[in-house]
């Protein structure tokens, strides 16, 4: 027998970094006698799985222990992971210099196997721990292989890589081949002809573990997924595998056909995109993530209504629609799934009314609330261009086309959209860098009208807080800047921060007597705001203040809506004077910037937001201290 000496022993100047436990095998602790030779001459080594039978011997040649059905054992092979698994020192030791295929005879002191104190495996009962024991081991396979479950059971070995990055996950679907067999034994399962085995993650339709190792693979990737049967429990609604029962251990082996996109574009269900066919090109770097100009053919129809067509742009030799991306030129729901469409790819699109025709004009013959299936194919599509390149007036011309856009879309009442065309040429206004004074004061100047824009927005879209901290970045470097100041107002008029509010008119009239008159209404709209609310303040705690200590006041009334009669004087107002650069610039703006008509905002929030003054003025004085 061939003596198997520690790594240390054999080779004492080479040290290397393991997992697996650094052991000093004394002399004769460890012997091993070939009895068939392996294939090749790669060996297994840390990380890597390990499958093999076992037959546990005493030197009489009785037998104690066996993975073998005809000594006794379950029959199916030990699938371990060098380093990870927790076997006994004499194995690790000995599989680690046998090839695949190798039969050999392991002679085992007691320190190496069930009676080192440390040993990781459980004791068999009445096991003869303190003698020497005989393991022939036949290693039938070793290969690099990926964990899915921590306990390993589940691993996978990759056979073929497959394309791209793309995983599938819920609700996602796979076109599968397919076999399943007992490790190393016969085969229960395959399905390798017809059509593909259609799988949709999510569902139950494999067992839940095996399904969490095919979400690792990538599109014509092949796999053998390992799995022991204690991880394949299956659910009612899974395909009939027909695993055999008291099987320990399985093999699948996989190949990935097709991976099937599968999105809910919202999070809500509202819309869920299933691809059809594969387009051209990387996911998603190669989509149309940015506002780009589409070319598309897409059949429309009424599920709820047999399929009913209502439009078909490829029926009587049509041509494809060309729009522009980011600008509500198609309702929402289709826009959003054709940003996340490769060129050249075919995909069903199911939507709820909310996200079709709801909110988009309606066809004629599409009932109001009906859900709408979009079956959209994306020819291809050119982003904007690249600034790269350009002179700054050209890059000005650029920005102002954009903005217009915007203006366009803020009076069409899509405000999200809007703001969205003017924040990406605040980014973009980022990386210009102008060529003196004068380029420079026209670049400040855009950039604070866009971000007045952006507040304007807000506003339209009840975020008061952060139009008040987007008219901060302009007030922050133009403390004087009257457009600012008034925007800023009217958003603390909304949030009910009235002394705010109030400061901000009043300086409008200090910077620029020309603003007197816009100021003076907005202090008019705004005295009538505080009245409202303090009359609202006066409804809510009426008696609260009257009891005498430790009376309970009666419940407050309701507070009933007060409705807002008053006339968009600021916002009509707003551009209509000039007599200094930031009056003008306010009247050369009416038609391309945005007024802000009032709209009503919340009652709690205006009588939470203004309490505390409100509460001061009302009921000082009249609380009892205690």
């Amino acid at each position: 027998m061939e003596e198997l000496a520690s790594p240390d022993v054999l080779d004492k100047g080479k040290k290397k970094e393991s997992k697996m436990k650094k052991r000093n095998i004394t002399q004769g602790a460890l012997l091993k006698a070939v009895l068939r030779s392996g294939e090749g001459s790669k060996r297994p080594k840390e990380d890597d799985q390990i499958i093999f039978h076992f037959v546990t011997r005493t030197n009489a040649g009785v037998v104690v222990e066996s993975s073998r059905s005809e000594f006794g054992g379950k029959g199916t092979p030990l699938r371990l992971v060098l380093g990870k698994s927790k076997m006994l020192a004499g194995w690790e030791e000995g599989i680690t210099t046998m090839t695949k295929g190798e039969i050999s005879m392991l002679k085992v002191q007691p320190e190496l196997h069930y009676g080192d104190p440390e040993c990781p495996v459980s004791v068999p009962e009445n096991f003869p721990v303190s003698e020497e024991l005989l393991f022939e081991v036949e290693l039938f396979n070793f290969c690099k292989a990926k964990i899915i479950t921590e306990d390993i059971g589940v691993t996978k070995e990759v056979l073929e890589d497959g394309e791209g990055w793309e995983t599938p996950r819920p609700p996602y679907e796979v076109k599968l081949w397919m076999t399943g067999r007992v490790l190393c034994g016969a085969t229960f399962f395959t399905h390798k002809e017809g059509d593909p085995l259609l799988v949709e993650f999510g569902k139950g339709q494999l067992p839940e573990e095996l399904e969490k190792a095919i979400g690792t693979m990538t599109r014509k990737e092949k796999s053998t997924i390992y799995i022991s049967s204690s991880h394949c429990t299956s659910s009612p609604n899974a395909y009939k595998l027909n695993i055999p029962p008291e099987v320990q251990e399985l093999e699948f082996e996989v190949e990935l056909v097709q991976l099937i996109q599968v999105r809910d574009m919202f999070g809500d269900g509202g819309v869920i995109k299933r691809r059809l066919r594969d387009g051209v090109g990387e996911f998603p770097v190669d989509c149309p993530l940015q506002d780009s100009a589409m070319r598309v053919h897409y059949k429309a129809t009424l599920p709820d209504d047999g399929g009913k067509i209502f439009i078909d742009t490829r029926s009587n030799g049509g041509q494809p629609i060309e729009f522009a991306s980011g600008e509500g030129a198609v309702p929402e729901g289709l826009e959003a799934s054709l940003r996340l469409m490769l060129p050249g790819e075919l995909a069903l699109i199911n939507s709820v009314s909310k996200y079709a025709y709801d909110n988009f004009p309606r066809p004629e013959n599409v009932p109001e609330g009906a859900s709408v299936q979009w079956e959209v194919e994306l020819l291809d599509f050119e982003t904007a261009k690249d600034w790269t390149g350009l002179n700054f007036q050209e890059i000005m011309a650029e920005a102002d086309a954009i903005k217009t856009t915007g203006n366009r879309l803020f009076k069409e009442g899509k405000y999200e959209l809007a703001k969205a065309k003017y924040e990406k040429v605040l980014r973009d206004f980022r990386h210009v860098n102008p060529d003196g004074d004068e380029e420079a004061k026209e670049l400040q100047d855009t950039n604070n009208s866009l971000l007045l824009n952006v507040a304007a927005c807000y506003q339209k879209l009840r975020e008061y807080l952060k139009s008040i901290e987007t008219c901060n970045k302009v007030l922050e470097g133009n403390p004087h800047h009257v457009k600012g100041l008034f925007r800023r107002g009217t958003a603390y008029m909304e949030t009910g921060d009235f002394d705010e509010a109030r400061a901000d008119f009043k300086q409008m009239m200090t910077i620029d007597k020309a603003t007197t008159a816009d100021a003076n209404a907005a202090l008019q709209k705004l005295k009538k705001r505080e009245q409202e609310a303090e009359l609202k303040a006066k409804k809510q705690f009426k008696g609260l203040f009257d009891k005498k200590p430790g009376e309970l006041s009666e419940e407050p009334d309701e507070v009933m809506p007060v409705k807002d009669n008053l006339e968009e004087t600021i916002a009509n107002q707003e551009q209509t004077s000039a007599s200094t650069d930031q009056h003008q610039e306010i009247k050369e703006e009416k038609e391309e910037e945005i007024n802000v008509p009032h709209e009503a905002t919340s009652r709690l929030s205006r009588l939470l937001k203004g309490g505390e003054h409100l509460i001061r003025r009302f009921t000082f004085g009249k609380c009892t201290i205690l």
